[in-house]
């Protein structure tokens, strides 16, 4: 017969308790001790990066540190840093909104540069809604009766209230393809403004229609179609009503045109428009860049084309 001293019961009634201590704490205590997810990203943004890119705009580059290949569970309602930096807005210079596209005092999100991040509205109009988009003239000198120069504060002139939507700058950009972007109207117009010369009305129809890549200069990708003869308002948007011969701005808005700034080829004389006269049919309106005038001729009658097409 084996016989068992005190000392050894006390020993083994301390390990089964110890066991029973363990097995318990592991089923209700413990959780899953598995890791969200195994490391699989060898390259992701980091937080500085996410912080700038809130703060400042600034694009971050991924830097190659490791970070697991999915969010934490739940699955669904986490992101890792890679998603939300995908998520996050970037400063965008062709369509991002500046303070005079938004309502004055309203707050918005600015995202060019300089204006990025919470900025307030400065655009007025009726009723606190912002104002109708007719473009200002770019005129800021005043006249009297007698075309004398005079003090424009006060006498109500185009001059002195400046009037409509303010230019951006620079007013166009160059694409380097043959067009020019007007960032005003978000219009694309051939840089070579005189392609074909003095046509009659139906020619320069036919010659804006037909324009494609390879043609004028134009290396753009466009086809046939895409173009076409500007109607007036298009055509007189281009008009700069502090400047003759010709009326027309330059590349930043804040000037004269100049050859190559940002257009070629343009002429002081007629450009064809698409819209004919309704009181005499055989009459269409145009534009004459010396004055900047709009005017009517005879369809028969010879001017230049400067074809247009809508932003993409």
């Amino acid at each position: 017969m084996i016989g068992t001293s005190r000392k050894g019961r006390r020993i083994t009634i301390s390990l089964a308790l110890a066991s029973a201590f363990f097995a318990l704490a592991g089923t209700s205590f413990g959780g899953d001790l598995t890791p969200a997810s195994e490391p699989g990203v060898t390259s992701s943004y980091r937080l500085e990066d996410l912080y700038d890119r809130l703060d400042t705009g600034a694009a971050g580059t991924p830097s190659t540190q490791t970070e697991p290949s999915a969010a934490p569970p739940p699955e669904g309602t986490q992101h890792t840093i890679d998603e939300i930096m995908g998520a996050a807005p970037s400063v965008d210079d062709t369509n991002g909104a500046t303070a005079s596209d938004v309502a004055d005092g309203k707050t918005f999100w600015g995202l060019t540069t300089g204006e990025w991040g919470p900025q307030t509205g400065t655009a007025t109009g009726g009723g606190g809604c912002v104002q109708a988009l007719v473009p200002a003239t770019g005129q800021t000198t005043c006249y009297d009766a007698s075309g004398n120069t005079i003090a424009c504060s006060g006498t109500g002139q185009d001059g002195d209230l400046q009037e409509g939507l303010g230019w951006p700058n620079p007013r166009f950009t160059d694409n380097t393809d043959g067009t020019v972007t007007d960032n005003l109207t978000g219009l694309i117009w051939l840089k070579n403004a005189n392609c074909w010369g003095l046509v009659d009305w139906e020619t320069a129809l036919s010659n804006a229609n037909g324009l494609a890549d390879g043609q004028c200069g134009l290396g753009d990708g466009s086809a046939a179609g895409d173009w076409h003869l500007p109607n007036k308002n298009e055509l007189s948007s281009l008009i700069h009503g502090g400047y003759y011969y010709p009326a027309l701005p330059d590349t930043a808005g804040t000037g004269q045109w100049t050859s190559d700034d940002p257009f070629t080829g343009v002429v002081s004389s007629g450009y064809w428009s698409s819209t004919s006269d309704a009181s005499y049919a055989y009459y269409a309106w145009g534009v004459t860049l010396y004055y900047g005038y709009l005017n009517c001729d005879d369809k028969t009658n010879t001017n230049c084309v400067w074809p247009v097409r809508d932003g993409q």
